[in-house]
């Protein structure tokens, strides 16, 4: 069971993300029916931690096997889509692909799981200022290098 939760006019997520970079791209997930993307990672499970989260949705979605090689920190983000009020709290890692030769994919990738509608690109990193990424506090998160970092972000 997921940790997602409704409670008075809220949604409350707990959810874990990846920042995986190759040739200064970061992968990001991105929902064609919408004008913005984010980063991969879902739901964290009851009893699972952010990390073991962050592994299992990768290897769900693209199925690419990771693993974690830093903390990058934590947003605390408030924001509201499709007319609903969330609260969420997102853990975000460094995670690296296991395989060498998954290290070198430049490609967009599509998700696995039958959701035709989702797709992994990889967006220059140095470009970063011009990409929809939310939670828009992602593009300060990325730029800095002085982790971890904690932001409350209010979008």
């Amino acid at each position: 069971m997921d940790l997602s939760l409704d409670i008075e006019d809220y949604k409350l997520n707990i959810r874990a993300a990846a920042v995986i970079i190759h040739n200064n791209k970061i992968l990001v997930h991105k929902d064609v029916r919408k004008d913005h993307c984010t980063l991969p990672g879902g739901r964290i499970a009851i009893g699972e931690s952010s990390e073991e989260t962050v592994i299992r949705e990768i290897k769900e979605e693209i199925g690419k096997e990771t693993e974690i090689i830093g903390y990058i920190g934590t947003v605390e983000n408030f924001f509201e889509m499709d007319k609903k009020k969330y609260h969420e709290i997102l853990f975000i890692n460094k995670v690296e692909f296991i395989d060498e030769k998954d290290k070198k994919i430049d490609y967009t990738i599509h998700n696995i799981e039958g959701k035709e509608y989702l797709e992994y690109e990889w967006l220059d990193i140095n470009k970063i200022e011009e990409y929809n990424i939310v939670p828009k506090c992602l593009k300060d998160i990325l730029k800095s290098q002085d982790f971890p970092i904690h932001i409350i972000n209010h979008d």
